[in-house]
């Protein structure tokens, strides 16, 4: 378990150098900070959090209850920001006027090093819209959306994190849940939906099962099977995507 705990850390840690200096920060914290409550809120709390953290027999039946995933959020609770700039201030404030300007500057340039360009990452894109969702999920949704009710509607998979964010009214069958491997909540209509050839055959009816009024699939993907069989019409097309009404579902308040 130790070896398990001390390797989330390490992750957490990244580059290493903005722990380094919060630990130093707590440290420095520990012996010259003399006002209570903020040794209380950047030095009591987060070493009592860390010691639990540490702490074999708590991150065994928390981690085990929990997971890997969950675990390491322990270490969001940190105030690792907030100390970090508390302590430069305050050891800024107790310089000379003429040793300040260098201290800034020496602070500044560390804390610049102790990590890496955030934006090279593969995780971050430019935003699309106002709301940091893609343009397809705010053009479908708008296209689909019956103002003063819920609506049913199944999403391909690469969407459905957004259109939760973007409109509440908008219900789904299924969500993220059937996204995370772990939590075991795969199904059937996800299953059918995420398929390269779409077997309307199976397709409808898992959805009408679920009351679908919408199913949207992408534009290239093969269809196979007649909608109107299934009473259902082409309600319209946008961004690579095809959207399906099924009319044995009224869209009246």
């Amino acid at each position: 378990m130790w070896n398990v705990v001390t390797t989330l850390f390490r992750e957490y840690m990244g580059a290493g150098l903005i722990m380094i200096f919060y630990l130093v920060s707590l440290i420095y914290l520990w012996m010259r900070e003399k006002r209570k409550f903020v040794r209380i809120l950047f030095v009591y709390v987060p070493v009592v959090l860390l010691l639990l953290f540490f702490n074999p027999l708590f991150a065994k039946i928390l981690y085990g209850l929990l997971g890997d995933e969950i675990y390491y959020r322990m270490l969001w609770l940190l105030p690792v920001t907030v100390t970090v700039a508390y302590t430069a201030a305050s050891i800024y404030g107790s310089l000379s006027d003429r040793n300040r300007a260098t201290f800034a500057l020496a602070a500044a340039a560390a804390i610049a090093v102790s990590g890496s360009f955030i934006y090279n990452n593969q995780y971050f894109q430019k935003a699309e819209n106002i709301y940091h969702v893609p343009d397809s999920v705010v053009h479908i949704c708008d296209a689909i959306a019956v103002p003063g009710r819920e609506i049913q509607a199944a999403f391909p998979l690469e969407m459905v994190q957004f259109v939760r964010q973007y409109d509440p009214t908008i219900c789904m069958p299924y969500g993220r849940e059937v996204t995370v491997d772990r939590w075991n909540k795969w199904s059937e209509l996800p299953d059918e939906m995420e398929k390269e050839t779409i077997d309307l055959s199976r397709l409808a009816p898992l959805a009408k099962e679920e009351g679908c009024h919408f199913v949207i699939i992408p534009e290239d993907k093969t269809i196979v099977g007649n909608p109107a069989e299934y009473h259902w019409e082409v309600f319209g097309r946008m961004d690579g995507y095809v959207i399906f009404r099924d009319t044995d579902y009224s869209l009246l308040l």
